[in-house]
This record gives C-alpha cells, structure tokens and sequence, in this order.
C-alpha cells in the first residue's frame, strides 16, 4: 500500500483539527489558574466550565455531574475505588463487588486493591463465547453486601457491546450502584446516561480524538463518592489539582465532533466493519481454515473488528501488516508488552496458543471501502507470508 493506514484507533486517534483549536487559547492567553479569584483565573474557569458543559452534552447530563480526570484509568478507578470506599466509611454493606473477567486493567487492579486492603470479594459475572453477560446472571449474584457493579458498555479488545441497561436496572431494583467504562464506546455507539441508566460513566479524550491526559466521570447527582486525590477540593472536592483546561478544551471539542459523525455514519461504518472483516476471513481461509472473528458478530462496535487466526504466530502477522502499510494489533495497548496471552481472549475459552494469534483491526471515522479493501489485502498477504515460514 502506498498510504499507511492506522487500524489501531482503539489504542489511540489522531488529535482534531477542533481539539487543537479549542486548546489553543488555553495554552497561550487564557493562561490562569481556573481557581484564582483574579480577571485570568475567571477567563480560564469559563474555559474550562464550557468545556464541562459540550462533554455534558455529548452524554445527556448536566455540566455539575462531569468530573475532568487525567484519563479513562483514573476515571475507572475513582469509581471503583471511590464508590465503595465512600460506602465502607459511611458503615454501609461493601463486603461484595461483581464485574467481569474482561474489564479494563484499571478496573481489575481496582477491584484487586478492595479485596487485598478492605477484604472485598470481588466475583465476576459469566460471560458466553462472544463475551456477553447477562441480566439473569446478575441478579442471581447480587447479595445484600454487594456494594458495587462494574462492566464495559463495549470491549476494546474484542468489541463487544454489553446489555447495559438491562443489567443497570436489575442492579438499581436491589439499590446496587453501577460504574459503566464507556471509553471506548465513546464517539462509535451512543453514551447517553439517562438511557444506560447507569451511576458512574468513565470517558476519555484521546479515544475520540482529543489529547491524551483528559478524561472525565460522569457522577449521578447523590451518589457519595470518596477521592482518590486530597489537596485543593477542585472538581467540587472529587478530584483535587488544578485542572488540566486546554486538555479539557480539547476533549470536549473532540467529542462533539465525534458525535456529529456517529449520527451521521455509524450505520456506514458497519458496513465497512463487515466488508472488512468477511474480505480478511474469506482471503486466509484456505491458509488458516480456523480463522474467526472474536466477540459478538453484530452486537460490536462498528468500526472494530478482531480475529483469531490459529496456528499462526500473531505478532508476526503484525510486523509483516505494518511493512505493507497497515497498522494494527494484538488487544489492549494497556498490555502491550505484556508477553503473556490475553486474559480477555482466555476468559472467553479460548486456549493460551489461540489467544496468542489474535488481530485487533479498529479504523477510524474517515475510512472508506477503497483504502479498507486494500488493508485487508494487505492482511492476508502477511499472513501468506508468516504461513509460508512454518
């Protein structure tokens, strides 16, 4: 191929025209401390609220229920974290947290700090092949200790859109409070916290094309919520230090832009999603007869889409992708260099050498048949070439 395209936007997207725009006078004349009384510090608080209330906009909330954090991490774990330390502070029941074995690694590792420091059981929901849950599991596991739910409303590896508001609603019957990552949901399929119905939503800029080092939590007014950073009481005491507003600035310029184009293409980008995905499989079958797609076949992000490809090595088939053009990769970016395979793909059933043969292929919002036929071209070259080596 002569242009490189990126099939690696669940990692990261390139930054928006409009984010660098909106950031712009923050990095330059609206330079002051947004809680400094004084003519600078107002200028750069009206900066920053206005970028409080278009993310606001983008989920169906009001501007006072969005937290700016440093990223979609953060926001995990100060839902997690906060939420069920708040409650063990308040003498409340949090001897209990269910979510599943495919969460992000900042929900995981949150869920792991409760159990090793206040004793938390932290149980997960069952998941089908496709890595689905359901509304029937989890109110067969909900207790009377159980402090908190925590599920993705879409996989970044595998892609898979979860039954949110299903599993929202048996959650709140039982008075059980639900954290939501809808990281990368975030710009592909709607976020619109009334509907999910959902607590606590976590977001992040640079999934939608805004800068990397912002992201926000969307709290339910009411819900107490203990912070994971002490000092100033910025963000209304949730999360202290001063604000990062040009990066606020450009998540939120970023995300309504994101969302302009979902309304307007998401149906289109499904399409290419499946011409992309058949055009790969129909093209390695002969050379992997095992060759699959993981995650749900249609209940999944409409521009991502992952395989398996038995028997062949799959950061090989990545490094002879990347030398015809096309970037992709094996799962997360969190784990990247871990060597070891996929918990996600391993929760799912499959065996330690198949997840080690994964294909994560996420395009972005401008792709089109052309460029995506020739990608996928490019694909099943590489893995002719990597066969060929056996």
């Amino acid at each position: 191929m002569s242009t490189t395209l990126d099939l690696d936007h669940a990692a990261t997207a390139p930054v928006r025209r409009s984010a660098l725009e909106a950031m712009w006078p923050a990095l330059t004349g609206v330079y002051g401390n947004p809680s400094s009384a004084h003519e600078a510090g107002r200028a750069a608080a009206a900066l920053l609220e206005d970028a409080r209330a278009r993310v606001a906009r983008a989920i169906g909330a009001r501007a006072g229920q969005v937290v700016f954090t440093s990223g979609g991490t953060e926001a995990d774990a100060l839902a997690v974290l906060g939420t069920v330390r708040a409650r063990i502070l308040a003498g409340r029941p949090a001897g209990h947290v269910l979510t599943t074995g495919i969460e992000h690694s900042a929900v995981r590792q949150s869920c792991d700090q409760l159990a090793r420091l206040h004793g938390v059981e932290v149980e997960h929901l069952a998941l089908d092949r496709d890595g689905l849950t359901s509304a029937d599991d989890l109110a067969a596991r909900l207790r009377p200790v159980t402090a908190l739910v925590s599920v993705h409303l879409a996989h970044n590896e595998v892609g898979t859109v979860q039954p949110v508001a299903e599993l929202a609603a048996v959650a709140r019957e039982a008075g059980v409070p639900v954290h939501v990552d809808a990281v990368q949901a975030a710009g592909q399929i709607p976020v619109d916290v009334r509907a999910l119905g959902a607590d606590l939503v976590a977001l992040s800029g640079h999934k939608v094309g805004g800068p990397k080092g912002v992201g926000a939590l969307w709290v339910r007014p009411g819900h107490a919520l203990e912070p994971l950073v002490p000092g100033g009481g910025q963000e209304r005491g949730r999360r202290s230090g001063t604000q990062n507003v040009a990066g606020a600035a450009g998540f939120a310029a970023a995300f309504a832009e994101a969302e302009v184009e979902r309304a307007a293409a998401a149906d289109a980008w499904s399409g290419l999603r499946d011409r992309f995905a058949a055009r790969v499989l129909d093209g390695v079958r002969e050379l992997v007869p095992d060759a699959r797609l993981t995650g749900h076949p249609t209940r999944r992000l409409p521009r991502h889409a992952s395989f398996v490809l038995p028997g062949v090595n799959g950061e090989s088939v990545l490094e002879e992708a990347a030398r015809r053009g096309v970037l992709a990769s094996a799962g997360s970016a969190c784990s990247a260099h871990d060597a070891e395979p996929s918990p996600t793909l391993l929760a799912l059933g499959l065996s330690e050498d198949e997840a080690r043969t994964a294909l994560r292929c996420t395009f972005g919002p401008d792709a089109d048949a052309p460029l995506l036929d020739a990608a996928a071209d490019a694909i099943v070259d590489a893995v002719r070439t990597v066969t060929a080596l056996r």
